[in-house]
């Protein structure tokens, strides 16, 4: 009879929304683990973007996309600048790699510099032009921004792709081997045309 009672009473609680004490200290506890790990979530945002790492990388984004030195340098200095590229690209890996812990992240940022380094690669100029356009140092500050304000939109396109990021990826090193391969012949067909109209005069 007691227990049937006992079974009426918690029923009747939970029709009026009430719950005994030993449910609410497990709510309570449960409330302040989720408070906790917000602030944990909070601190460490904030602890990565107050690193020199993260500043450099950004510092990096504006100065390379937004003021166009990334194109500057490709035309004024052919292939060096697409070398400074791969350089310049190490503040972003490292925060992604090793600050956000993401593989997905990394993926997405060294995929963005290679389309950059493999653009930036057309002969004639064209790919000084087209680095206007491209500004994939800007691309990797928003998708770390992303990571970083837990932008659920990114994350979850960034994790989608990842596994194609990491093929697309092998494919960029060898579309870059090749270009790398046109390039030298391109200069060397250059270099023959221009001796040989040196040679006539």
């Amino acid at each position: 009879m007691e227990e049937f009672q006992s079974s009426r009473r918690r029923q009747a609680q939970e029709d009026l929304g009430l719950t005994t004490q030993k449910e609410q200290n497990a709510i309570n506890r449960s409330l302040e683990k989720e408070e906790r790990r917000k602030a944990k979530k909070e601190a460490r945002r904030w602890e990565i973007m107050d690193s020199s790492s993260y500043q450099l990388a950004h510092g990096i984004a504006k100065c390379m996309d937004k003021y166009f030195l990334d194109p500057i340098l490709g035309f004024f200095l052919p292939g060096i600048g697409d070398a400074l590229t791969s350089v310049l690209v190490a503040p972003f890996i490292y925060v992604s790699a090793v600050k956000i812990r993401s593989l997905s992240l990394t993926l997405a940022v060294i995929f963005n510099t290679l389309v950059d380094v493999l653009l930036g690669m057309i002969p004639f100029f064209i790919g000084d032009i087209v680095d206007i356009f491209n500004r994939s140092y800007l691309k990797n500050a928003r998708l770390i921004d992303g990571f970083v304000n837990d932008d659920k939109a990114v994350i979850e396109e960034v994790n989608r792709k990842a596994v194609w990021m990491g093929i697309l990826i092998a494919i960029l090193c060898y579309l870059i081997y090749l270009m790398v391969q046109l390039v030298i012949k391109v200069g060397e067909w250059i270099g023959s045309a221009w001796d040989s109209v040196m040679g006539m005069f």
